[in-house]
């Protein structure tokens, strides 16, 4: 059995070396650009959305960054970088972080962040249009352009309940459900090992509060994308594999059960 799994895998190897290139090709013919240096994206929606279980997906078929702005200020105040003591310096006053800091963080991550190399996903960044313009204009300065934005959407009803039993793992953002998506152990990320906490402002009062401001704020920004065309809704009230697979239609992907890779395996 060895031998035969050996000859399979090396045989996988060809196929995806083929169909990668079969795949270069027909967006060379098409002018799509999406492969040529990686997916860019934003990934809007609510919180509860299911944006922390989406983007770890997306990561992992694109080997892109996932680039969450709380995060991201956070890493950069533990570097203690130049924009990390800046940013300190506002947070400890209890002042906004500025939109250049931000894109600066941005830009900063892209340049050095090796993940960063096949493309990102923006996640809680822009949340205004002067900061999608910004990123846009920062992009333009590397010569690319933003790909895709992506709202994943459900009525605020649904959110309580979700949003309520969250389970979130701190050092990756992979986010759980006590009741739709628990984890194997109780209060223990899957990968890791590693302790689940619960946000202190997941209850209903700080969510209704939150949802008031997430919509103020998202709905510019949705029209901006919309405008531009690269804007595509997702109804997030499904099932988390459902949603993903409305994703991989976004990304051009639906049909993949009809690549030559798939065929063989049964995948």
């Amino acid at each position: 059995m060895g031998v035969i799994d050996n000859e399979f895998k090396r045989l996988q190897d060809v196929v995806t070396s083929l169909e990668d290139r079969v795949k270069r090709l027909e967006q060379r013919q098409s002018g799509e650009t999406i492969s040529a240096d990686g997916v860019r994206m934003i990934l809007i929606g609510p919180p509860g959305a299911g944006k922390g279980t989406q983007a770890p997906k997306i990561k992992e078929k694109f080997s892109c960054c996932h680039l969450a702005t709380g995060d991201m200020l956070r890493s950069q105040v533990a570097k203690k970088t130049t924009l990390g003591r800046e940013a300190k310096k506002i947070m400890d006053a209890g002042g906004l972080v500025s939109d250049d800091i931000v894109i600066g963080m941005i830009k900063e991550e892209l340049a050095n962040n090796k993940e960063c190399k096949g493309g990102f996903i923006l996640d809680g960044f822009p949340r205004t249009v002067a900061q999608a313009e910004s990123l846009d204009k920062m992009l333009a300065e590397k010569d690319q352009k933003l790909q895709h934005a992506v709202e994943l959407q459900i009525d605020d009803g649904l959110l309580v309940s979700r949003i309520t039993g969250r389970l979130v793992h701190p050092a990756s953002g992979r986010s759980y459900h006590s009741i739709f998506n628990p984890p194997k152990k109780t209060m223990t990320d899957d990968l890791t090992g590693e302790p689940l906490i619960q946000r202190s402002d997941d209850n209903a009062d700080a969510l209704k509060k939150r949802l008031v401001t997430y919509h103020q704020q998202t709905a510019p920004v949705v029209g901006y994308y919309r405008n531009t065309g690269i804007w595509k809704g997702i109804d997030a009230s499904q099932e988390p594999g459902q949603v993903w697979n409305s994703l991989l239609g976004v990304f051009g992907d639906e049909k993949k059960k009809g690549g030559i890779l798939s065929k063989l395996t049964g995948n």
